[in-house]
């Protein structure tokens, strides 16, 4: 199943990287998305501490930050973890949040026609990556895979 979450307002940079590690930290959480607003190309001539733009440690894998978290999809297989979810949002999100499942879906799962010719071959793509990628932009330039601590 998969959920939205959808702050009120739109996230910075810390309260995305303490967020995102909280719920990295859930073992039910498969697949993680952001989806906001792409951040100026021109800030890096902002002061350093209004710049957005910055490498975040995500579950102890560095992560370039490329846009504004506005919406946070996530995919998890039992309905009980919703609740966990909740409380790590309460926790980072004082402003108010959404938790929203009324989609079956919100992570494409299904290969599609783009994925083949972009990629190649539907078999060189790992399921776990389907539906994370924007067909308008390179693979390396928006995915990062951050692996579970087994």
């Amino acid at each position: 199943m998969d959920i939205e979450i959808f702050p009120h307002r739109v996230l910075g940079s810390d309260t995305t990287e303490k967020l995102l590690n909280d719920l990295e930290s859930l073992e039910d959480v498969k697949r993680t998305v952001i989806h906001g607003p792409r951040f100026p190309k021109g800030e890096a001539t902002l002061p350093p501490k209004y710049r957005e733009r910055r490498v975040i440690t995500v579950n102890g894998e560095k992560v370039v930050l490329q846009v504004k978290t506005a919406r946070i999809f996530l995919e998890i297989t039992l309905e009980s973890t919703i609740k966990d979810i909740e409380e790590i949002c309460k926790k980072h999100i004082p402003y108010g949040f959404d938790i929203n499942q009324d989609r079956s879906n919100y992570i494409r799962k299904q290969k599609t026609v783009t994925d083949r010719i972009k990629y190649g071959d539907s078999d060189n793509i790992p399921d776990e990556l389907v539906g994370m990628t924007d067909q308008y932009s390179t693979f390396d330039d928006h995915v990062n895979i951050i692996k579970k601590d087994d």
